[in-house]
Formats: C-alpha cells, structure tokens, sequence
C-alpha cells in the first residue's frame, strides 16, 4: 500500500480547518464602531507592512534565483533549484500572510466575545492562531508533496537507488527559499515591533505615565500592529522552515542510509511526511479540546492549552509505532523511540521555558521583588535568570540526541563508538526532530494566539470597555505572553535538531556535488580509494579531514560563533535605532499636538506606523544579507571542512545564546505583568517603573534578537547545501 498518498490529503484537511476556522472568527461581532475603527487601524498598518517587506524581499529573491539559474548553467547547481527556491519563500511567505489576515480580523472579535465570557475570547482567540498553526502545516506538505511528485516524474532513472538521493536532496534547496523568506520575516517583523513597543512603553508608561494601550499614546496602533508582523507572519515563517527542514532533511538522510536497500528506501523517505500527516490529524482533534471555565485562573488557562497540545502529542507517540511498523522498517522500535524523544524534548523544553517566564513561579516572582531596589537589579535578576534556563533545554536537547541516535542503531553502543551505522543513528536524530514538529498544527496555534490576546487587551483599553472586559484580557494577555516564550523555546530546540540533520545532510549534497562535477572516486592520501556512490559520512569526513585538529575547522568553528553574537548586536542596534526615532516622533507629538493628553485632539497613529515600517525595512537587509554571504565566503576559503566547522559553530552558540535571550526576555515581561496585577505597589509604582525598564531592553531579546537567531541556524545550512556545488568545485585553501 502507498501510504504517501496521506501526505496531500493531510495538507488539504488542514487548509480546509485553516478556512474553517477563518470563516467561524468572521461571523463573531467586532463590538462597537470604536472597537472596530481600531481594528481597521491595525489590519490597515500591518498589509501595508507587509506589502513593503515583500517588495524588498522579492527583489532580494530574484536575484539569488538568477545567480542559482546561473550556478544550474555552469553545472555547479542542479536545474531545479531556482524554481524550488522561489516556491519555497512563496509559500513561507503566504503562510505568514494567512496567519497575519486572520490575526487582525481576530483581536477585536476577541475582546467582544470577552464581554460574553472568557471561555468565548478564549476560543476565538485560539482558533483564530489555530488558522496559522494548520495554514502552516498544510502549506509545507502540499508543498513537499507537489515537489515529490513532479520530481518523481521528471528525474531519470539512476541505478542502486540514487534516484531518490537526487530527488530528496533537490527537494532539500527549497528550504532555502523558505529559511530566508523567514529571517527577513523575524529580522523586519521584530525590528518594527520593538521599535513600536520602546516607544510606547519609554514615552507613555514612563514619561507621560498613561496605561499600555492608552489611545492617548501616538505609538500604541503601531505597537499593536508590531505584535503581527514579529509574532504572528514572522514566527509562522520561521516555523515553517523549520517544519519543511526537518521532514526534508529526514527524507534525505533516509535515501542514503537504505542506498543499498531499494526495498525500504522509498518508505526511509516517506517516513518523517507520514509521520507529519498523522500529526495533522490529531493537531485538529487537539484543537477542538481546548476549553475553559469563567474566572479561570492564568494556571488553568494555561492547563486548558497544554491538554490539547499533550493529548496530541500522547497520540502521535502511540500512532509512530504502528506507522514505522507498517511501513516495513526493521527497527521499527527502536525509531518508535527516536520519534518520542523528539516529542517528549518539545514538551520538557516548553513546560522548562514555562517555568523560567510565567508569573506563577518563583524566578519571574524574583525579578519583580528586585524591582523594589530599581531598574538595575531587574536587569541583574532578569539576566540571571535567563543564563540559568539554558540549562534544561540544553540537557534536554543532548539526552534527546543520544538517546534518539542510540534508539535507532538498536542501542548498540559499540557500534556507535566505533562510528558503524552512523547513518542510521543520524536518521534517527532526524526523525526525532520530524517528532517534536509533528503537531506543529496545534503548538503554533498556542504561539499565535498570543498577540491576538495582547491586541484584544489592546482594542479593550483603547475603547474604554468596563474593568472587568479589561481584567479577562489581561488574564488572556498573560497567558498570551508564556505561550509566546514556551513557542520560542520550542522553535529554538526544534532549530537545534533540525539544524544537526541539516549538518549531516549537507555531506548527501557535496556527494551530489562531486558527481555532477565528474568527480566519482575519493582518493585518499594513503592511496586508498573509494567511490563516491558507495562512500559513507565517515568516508567523506575522512576525505576532507573533519576533525578538531583541522585548523579550517577551527577557523570555521569560531566563525560560526561569531555569527551568533555579531547577529544579536546587529539586530539589537537596529532595535535601538529605529526605537529612537519612535521615541522623538512620541515626544514631537505631546509636545506639538496640543489636547493629546485630555483626549481632546487624536495622535498621528499613521506617522508613527510609517516609522516603524521605514526602520524596519532598512535595518534587515544587513544582518539578513549576512547570513547568506558568510556561508559562501566559508566554503570558497576554507572548502568543505571550514564549512562544517561554520555550521557546527553557528548552532551550538546560536542555540544557548537564543535560549538565554528569548527566556530572559519573557521573565522580564512578564515580571511587569505580575505588577500590574497588583503586587508590589501595582500600576504607577516605582517597582513597576523599573520593570517597565526591564521589559524595554528585554523586548529585543525576546521579539527579535533571540527567535531570529533559530532562522541563523538553520538558514546559514541551508545556504552552505545549495552552494555545496560551488565548494567542491574550488577553495582557496
């Protein structure tokens, strides 16, 4: 039987819910003219965002798509890939788009159905991200299943089951059309977001002492529209980059793992799709399970979510033994195994970002009660804590490594030291991060209805609507802001894994390389050869001399690092810049527009979005540019090994570096949110001043610096595979 055939239908299942759900949001009442005039405000302000960041990104597409076309010619590139690039930002692009219509129509909605009951903002708050979560999901298989069949078609007949290796490794490049449609889309996202955010936060909070969302604030429409464009288009890019990397990557290493066993390669490949299409189903059943009862705590919100995304998460497990099973594989167990460490390092990474950022517990606590002694010790304390979360999706992360490796090579440690079925044990990473991706449908939902709360808060505050509206937001906002945290805990682990089956795939491209350069022998320097069809990872690693006492390596590992880091100042500083100029166009306003401030005279919501937009497209070209030029100037130095060194440097220093950002980041916002629930002094009070100061420098940790660092990862991979042609053609050194 060809259990293939699930893929497609599991992509049209989740575009059918996607518009379901869309459809169900827009019959709900946006409330009152105001509330609605509002809405238009934001919807108006983040199309025209995204309108310009897509002009700049076409052209930046066009002419990478010229230069692979160009690469394809001279018989550096297979001929494919300028189409499977643009297809792959294409629809990266549109799920952004999905998720960022339905987001704006939602948030006004949300806060009228508040008026009702919680549980009703609730579920249209969630559904409205669940939209994003399966427009997502059900993109990126109709993309790898249209991909799969036409190249299926097209490509000729090899023999010993190379065909499949040309297939899947095509099929690999148009990640990277979705990787760099991605970091554009958190890069420009986060840069206008923060920018919006500083502005409001320094000027109204703190200068001019009016609530968040006052509509008094010239900053607050561009503030609300930022929550959008970074949260909402950007994390849905990134995520769904990081989907199609891992099923990819997997069905990569699966083609040349059972090279020599056509009989089970083609289902090697089709594993980690089945396994994704699988997740789609029992994301949607999850979706339909989360409910809450009235005057639900922030805890209990949070249980109502997470029973849907582990219901989800329980099923897929059990489902993974019976899929490998029918699909015929060996160690069907053992893979069975790899696939849930990959699930169970999601949840222990959520549940651990959870721990570290929620107001319920005792670290975020801890950096509200420095508050007392100023906005230093919040700085302290906020920086302290988020060193300290590294720890748990670190060791997760490892253990899940070698636990998933171990699984799949039947626990058979000698193997492993000796370095025998070494491509087994790195499918079965692989697969692992194909497992913790596998309901993304749901877990992107949870991440997504965040903003959507934050701005139903929004548009309830700007409106004037009664306490109690306001009070069931915050509740909803506060949530909003730990699923946002756990979702970029969860796309910084699910970077990692997928970052290491990018590394070992990249080894499948330059095997691919070589063979289209007439290059079919390695010959070693003690005479030894072996032919590349037949080489292993060991081989080439060997052949290229992949060991720590390469000084290329070295070079390379370094490097790597210091692409981490140079990223975070980059966006940092454009954060800082754009802010600026925020924070003037603030001041301008309260001081030239007289009657701001008694509600006589209404801001220029339009000049501060327009700011916000300008910086936003500027700043990102560079640090984005970055990203894919450093890979290739690598490879044509350094060759192969000082590549590898790149990317191994780049992901275990942009991983660490991404956690501690994105946790201390949210620790810090939601210390302010345990304020302004009334501990501490409350809203006005100097603690909360000092945290407000705490959440402005963590605003570009969390929102643009951290989760953009996961795209780095994977993008420079991503980057180093399609430009693998070029390295082993020539290198400096």
């Amino acid at each position: 039987m060809n259990y293939f055939y699930l893929v497609p239908v599991a992509s049209v299942m989740a575009l059918f819910f996607a518009y379901y759900f869309f459809k169900r949001m827009m019959q709900e009442s946006e409330g009152t003219e105001k509330m609605k005039t509002i809405a238009r405000y934001v919807r108006d302000g983040a199309m025209s965002y995204l309108k310009q960041q897509y002009k700049v990104v076409t052209i930046v597409f066009v002419v990478l798509a010229l230069l692979f076309a160009g690469m394809a010619f001279f018989g550096l590139q297979n001929s494919w890939v300028p189409f499977a690039f643009l297809t792959g930002g294409f629809f990266s692009g549109l799920a952004g788009f999905f998720g960022m219509k339905t987001a704006t129509y939602a948030s006004a909605r949300t806060a009228n159905a508040v008026q009702r009951s919680l549980n009703s903002g609730l579920q249209i708050a969630f559904r409205s991200g669940a939209v994003m979560g399966l427009a997502v999901v059900g993109l990126a298989l109709l993309d790898i299943s249209a991909w799969y069949l036409i190249l299926d078609h097209f490509v000729e007949n090899a023999d010993a089951g190379h065909k499949l290796i040309m297939i899947t490794t095509t099929m690999l490049t148009f990640g990277m059309g979705a990787s760099t449609q991605a970091l554009f889309a958190r890069v420009g996202g986060g840069i206008y977001t923060k920018a919006a955010d500083v502005g409001a936060d320094l000027v109204g909070k703190v200068e001019a002492g009016i609530p968040e969302d006052d509509p008094r604030n010239p900053a607050t429409i561009a503030d609300n529209v930022g929550d959008n464009v970074g949260d909402v288009a950007g994390m849905g890019a990134d995520l769904y980059e990081s989907y199609c990397g891992s099923i990819l990557s997997t069905a990569a290493l699966g083609a040349s793992a059972f090279v020599m066993n056509p009989a089970m390669q083609k289902n090697a490949v089709f594993a980690p799709m089945i396994i994704a299409a699988i997740g789609v189903f029992l994301s949607i059943f999850g979706i339909f399970l989360v409910k809450t009862k009235e005057n639900a705590s922030v805890k209990q919100l949070m249980d109502s979510l997470n029973r849907g995304v582990n219901v989800s998460a329980i099923l897929i497990a059990a489902a993974t033994f019976g899929i490998l099973y029918l699909l015929g594989f060996s160690n069907w167990l053992g893979l069975s195994f790899s696939v849930i460490a990959g699930l169970l390092a999601g949840i222990i990474i959520g549940q651990g970002t959870e721990y570290f950022t929620s107001p319920s517990y005792k670290p975020t606590k801890g950096i509200a009660a420095s508050a007392q002694t100023g906005p230093a010790t919040v700085i302290i304390s906020g920086m302290g804590t988020g060193f300290i979360s590294t720890v748990i999706p670190v060791v997760t992360i490892v253990l899940a490594i070698m636990i998933s490796y171990l699984a799949a090579i039947n626990f058979d440690v000698q193997n492993m030291i000796a370095g025998e079925n070494l491509s087994m044990g790195l499918y079965g990473i692989a697969i692992a991060a194909v497992g913790m991706l596998s309901t993304l449908g749901i877990t992107l939902a949870t991440d997504a209805y965040g903003p959507i709360a934050d701005n139903a808060g929004g548009n309830a505050e700007m409106c004037g609507l009664e306490p109690e509206v306001r009070r069931r937001t915050d509740a909803l906002d506060a949530l909003g802001n730990t699923t946002a945290a756990t979702g970029k805990g969860f796309a910084i682990g699910s970077a990692a894994l997928t970052g290491l089956a990018l590394l070992a795939s990249y080894m499948e491209e330059i095997r691919i390389g070589m063979l289209r350069l007439g290059n079919e022998v390695l010959e070693f320097a003690n005479g030894d050869t072996v032919e590349v069809t037949k080489a292993n990872f060991v081989d080439f690693m060997n052949y290229y001399q992949v060991t720590l006492m390469n000084p290329k390596v070295l070079a390379g590992i370094f490097l790597g690092s210091m692409m981490a880091f140079l990223f975070c100042g980059l966006t940092m500083n454009a954060v800082g810049r754009a802010a600026q100029k925020m924070v003037e166009e603030v001041r301008r306003q309260f001081r030239e527009i007289k009657g701001i401030m008694t509600g006589e005279a209404t801001p220029d919501y339009a000049r501060c979005v327009e700011i916000s937009t300008r910086g936003a497209q500027r700043e990102m070209l560079l640090p984005s540019l970055l990203a894919i030029i450093i890979p290739v100037l690598t490879g044509l130095i350094f060759g192969v090994s000082g590549v590898m060194g790149l990317l191994a440097g780049g992901l275990g220093a942009g991983f660490v570096l991404a956690v501690f950002m994105a946790n201390s980041g949210g620790a810090w916002d939601n210390a302010k949110k345990y304020i302004e629930e009334g501990h501490l002094g409350g809203k006005g009070s100097d603690a909360h001043k000092a945290t407000v100061v705490g959440d402005t420098v963590g605003d570009p940790f969390k929102d643009t610096s951290g989760p953009s660092l996961n795209i780095l990862i994977k993008l420079m991979s991503m980057v180093a595979i399609v430009m693998a042609g070029l390295t082993a053609a020539w290198s400096l050194l």
